[in-house]
């Protein structure tokens, strides 16, 4: 997950383009991959203890009875939150510029289930590996899912969360085993093929809205995202710059801005691009591996891969297979910690924020989920019991009389 996209995305590019810090985005990249590995070739006794009937553990842990229905009760809550979220102002480029939040409250509300895109695509997954849903049917509802971030960009101006969106649902699906290697190179090929496209058309919108373009940045500039971790190479980390603290965690984590909608937003992309010498209606990020190097030095980087490491170890590996909820977390940390193109540390209070908002939906699968075990005991007794008079009827009346007692 975190070795992907840089092999993938960053060096080639950077090989490419002969970018002089190359040496350093090596280092960089090692960094993180010594907390991850050293994590993960500890766990291999708990990997190996896991592997027998693992298939079968699987669909078992997601046998749920009504883990479709829930998932694409989700899934549509999240696409109408998300639209209604942007249509009144939520996530937008104008709302950045002017440094101002949208106060209807319709922003607020669509702002509680956020996370809930995530959330779906757990559910979804779920609901696949449960045998609860077709593959053509969860596909359909991740492809509606995926469409509606691609309307979000002409509503939002923004095209980061449609990639960083697509990004997530490759990494869910190929560690799921729901999608299949092939499936993602013709979608980065189509998205390669539709980047200039959908650059311009968000330069548009901006325009459009008042938002000053520059001329000078083309859609390849864009894909320079060498450069962009790169530039983290010219500063002394750690920086001294604000941070969230613990208290900032609980309060922005577990209380929704509903409730403390007089509370400051927290942007560290606006406090780096301030410290480069740029105005706060900006933001900058390093991506999440430069901006944990920038904040935290080199041990940083190390120290914070291991953590999230040792969580997907004990959500994969740990009591048996992952069902619905596991699943559900694990998403929330691709979706946002663990994104390549997620800003840091953000993305940790946004973590927790999902999951508070998750606990309903957590809480009706559990309800659910007994209801339906008891309805199967039922059935299965009845099964048992027929069967057992059954047999007595087809048996002599000697060993018959001895089955029914």
């Amino acid at each position: 997950m975190m070795l992907a996209p840089y092999v993938l995305f960053v060096l080639p590019v950077a090989v490419v383009y002969e970018n002089p810090d190359l040496g350093f985005l090596v280092r960089l990249i090692g960094l993180a991959l010594a907390g991850s590995v050293l994590v993960e070739t500890a766990a291999l006794p708990l990997r190996r203890s896991a592997l027998p009937g693992w298939d079968r553990g699987v669909r078992t842990a997601n046998d749920h009875p009504r883990i479709y229905l829930v998932a694409r009760g989700v899934t549509m809550v999240s696409i109408l939150a998300d639209l209604t979220g942007a249509a009144v102002g939520r996530g937008t480029i104008f709302t950045q510029v002017a440094g101002s939040l949208p106060d209807s409250p319709l922003a607020s509300l669509s702002a509680l289930v956020s996370g809930w895109s995530a959330l779906a695509v757990a559910l979804l997954i779920a609901s696949s590996l449960g045998g609860r849903a077709s593959k053509w049917g969860v596909g359909g509802w991740l492809l509606a899912l995926t469409l509606t971030q691609a309307i979000l960009v002409v509503m939002t101006a923004r095209a980061a969360p449609l990639l960083g969106f697509i990004s997530f649902l490759a990494a869910a699906g190929v560690i799921s085993g729901v999608v299949r290697a092939r499936y993602l190179a013709v979608a980065a090929v189509l998205l390669a093929l539709a980047w200039p496209a959908l650059f311009e058309l968000r330069n548009e919108v901006r325009q459009g809205g008042g938002v000053s373009v520059s001329e000078q940045v083309t859609a390849d500039d864009r894909l320079r995202l060498d450069l962009q971790v790169s530039a983290v190479a010219h500063h002394r980390v750690p920086v001294d710059v604000p941070q969230p603290g613990p208290a900032d965690y609980l309060r922005y984590g577990l209380v929704p801005r509903v409730l403390d909608p007089d509370r400051p937003t927290i942007s560290t992309g606006a406090v780096i691009s301030q410290y480069l010498g740029s105005s706060a209606t900006s933001a900058y990020s390093f991506l999440a591996l430069g901006n944990i190097y920038f904040l935290n030095g080199p041990w940083g980087v190390v120290v914070v891969y291991g953590l999230w490491s040792a969580l997907v170890v004990l959500l994969l590996r740990s009591g048996g297979a992952p069902g619905p909820v596991r699943l559900g977390v694990l998403c929330f940390a691709l979706a946002g910690p663990l994104l390549w193109s997620s800003t840091y540390p953000d993305s940790m209070i946004a973590f927790i924020q999902h999951l508070v908002s998750a606990v309903p939906v957590f809480v009706l699968l559990r309800l659910t989920g007994r209801s339906g075990t008891s309805v199967r005991r039922r059935h299965a007794g009845k099964r048992c019991h027929a069967g057992v008079a059954e047999l007595g009827q087809a048996l002599p009346a000697r060993v018959a009389g001895t089955a029914r007692v």
